[in-house]
């Protein structure tokens, strides 16, 4: 099996922007109406020299909802999501719609290659792989002389 290292968040709302939003969905925020379910949840890491993000996206076509981008070393994963579910049992009717747009950008680390990127859909989980430069060995320090 690959290496698997897990990695920093890079931007600073991730921390408190994931707390916070767990917050809210504390039951009784939805209910007064004062928050929206956060589309997409991501998990970010490096396996085995690439960059792999994962991003949960149950329910979306990702042929025709679903937009992967890469430009000047920012991840931009976005789409529609549409959906609906019905049930009618003796005489009562019960629609649950959900639907709207949703986008994640994410920076990327320097030596991410905007080159070779790939995408795959699999049981809901959009996966996009970018490969990660090898790190330069460190170089031995240089002696300096010093002049009298």
């Amino acid at each position: 099996m690959a290496d698997t290292t897990t990695l920093t968040p890079r931007y600073p709302n991730d921390v408190l922007g994931r707390s916070f939003a767990d917050f809210l969905r504390w039951p009784v925020f939805p209910l007064l109406g004062l928050t929206q379910d956060f589309p997409m949840r991501l998990e970010e890491f490096a396996d085995d020299g690439h960059l792999v993000v994962r991003a949960e996206m149950p329910g979306v076509d990702p042929d025709k909802d679903v937009h992967v981008t890469v430009d000047e070393g920012l991840l931009t994963i976005s789409g529609e999501r549409r959906s609906e579910t019905k049930t009618d049992e003796k005489g009562k009717h019960f629609s649950e719609m959900q639907y709207g747009s949703f986008s994640r950008t994410i920076p990327l680390p320097d030596g991410a290659s905007e080159k070779d990127v790939t995408a795959s859909y699999h049981d809901g989980i959009l996966e996009v792989r970018l490969a990660l430069a090898k790190p330069a060995p460190p170089k031995a320090a240089a002696h300096i002389p010093i002049k009298h």
